[in-house]
């Protein structure tokens, strides 16, 4: 069965199907799909219009890189540029949709993107009828839906059965490991931060997810070989990790205007970061106290931002995050160098490598 593209002419090669051509088939699909959802949602009351809206907005944005790892895991295992398969991986940008909206949900973030937060846009809808706890459990149920959407893109994408199949245990296991991480982050809240409790968060609640499973999913529908899908995770673990690394120095360090986040969501949330763990590491007792009201506060301001910044900077935290960071991309860059896999697929995955680590937003 054929699963080429749809009108059977080829598209260019990774030197030519460059990462914007890519991201523009994976937006038009999600256009597509959430256009009609939407519009089987509002079919059942116009009142839903402000749940629609958030959906809209909810997947309107994004680098698409989970997408594109799982594009690229099947171009690895040697499948020719497919339509269906662009549909199945931009099921991943509906897994990351719900996470976030969950995410924000769970650390009460008023920003995302620079627009306000599903739970907090929300709000305008439930005036008077039970306020921001309503508009929670709406954006809850928002996230929730999102997950539902991305099974059903995936399983409808037109790959053939028997592929889908092949995917179905790792698709499970990327909702496991995602909710894990998610978790583990609540219940280490409010603990002595300590690195490698950190990197396990990261590891499961953002690595995985963004990297591995996406890649492993679209070599598991290509048909992979075990060497190849140890290749996908020797990979994929150390760039995830730096993937979210640099997201912990954007959280504390980025430009606002190009994150679209406010400086301080991690502390707000007492988020057990790497970069709160190296910095609470080589803190001196005094800076420890000076760090234990900031991280306490429930909402902080540009002066106990300040300090925690320099704090930071004192002990050098944000450069051995940096290094972290610098190590992580080395090493998976070298496993994709070496392991052979078609010219094309090692000029993407390398390219993606920088992207996923080397951003301002």
């Amino acid at each position: 069965m054929s699963v080429g593209t749809a009108d059977g002419t080829p598209r260019p090669g990774a030197g030519g199907l460059a990462r914007n051509v890519l991201q523009s088939r994976v937006d038009a699909v999600l256009d597509r799909f959430v256009d009609d959802e939407i519009g089987q949602l509002l079919s059942v009351d116009g009142e839903l219009a402000p749940v629609a809206e958030q959906l809209r907005t909810a997947t309107a944005y994004g680098k698409r890189l989970r997408a594109a790892f799982c594009y690229w895991g099947w171009r690895a295992a040697g499948q020719p540029d497919s339509d269906a398969l662009v549909r199945a991986a931009a099921a991943m940008e509906l897994v990351h949709a719900a996470a976030v909206v969950h995410d924000d949900l769970i650390d009460d973030s008023p920003l995302r993107r620079g627009l306000p937060t599903a739970h907090i846009a929300l709000r305008a809808a439930v005036t008077g009828r039970g306020g921001p706890r309503a508009a929670r459990s709406l954006a809850m149920l928002v996230g929730d839906l999102l997950m539902a959407w991305a099974g059903q893109l995936f399983v409808t994408s037109g790959l053939p059965a028997a592929y889908l199949s092949r995917a179905r245990p790792l698709w499970a296991a990327l909702a496991r490991e995602l909710i894990a991480g998610e978790c583990l982050e609540i219940l280490r809240t409010g603990a002595e931060p300590d690195l490698r409790r950190s990197l396990k968060v990261i590891r499961y609640k953002t690595a995985k997810y963004t990297v591995e499973q996406p890649l492993l999913i679209g070599g598991a529908l290509a048909g992979a070989s075990p060497e190849l899908r140890e290749v996908f995770t020797e990979y994929g673990l150390p760039l995830g990790e730096a993937f979210q690394l640099r997201d912990d120095l954007l959280g504390l360090f980025g430009d606002t205007a190009r994150t679209g986040k406010t400086n301080t969501d991690d502390l707000d949330g007492h988020r057990p970061t790497a970069l709160i763990a190296e910095t609470w590491s080589r803190a001196t007792p005094d800076e420890r106290g000076a760090l234990g009201s900031p991280l306490g506060r429930a909402r902080h301001d540009e002066d106990s931002l300040r300090r925690v910044r320099a704090i930071m900077l004192r002990t050098g935290a944000p450069d051995r995050v940096e290094e972290m960071i610098a190590q992580r991309v080395r090493v998976a860059v070298r496993v994709v160098e070496q392991a052979r896999l078609p010219a094309d697929a090692t000029c993407a995955l390398t390219g993606l490598a920088a992207d996923a680590a080397h951003r301002s937003h």
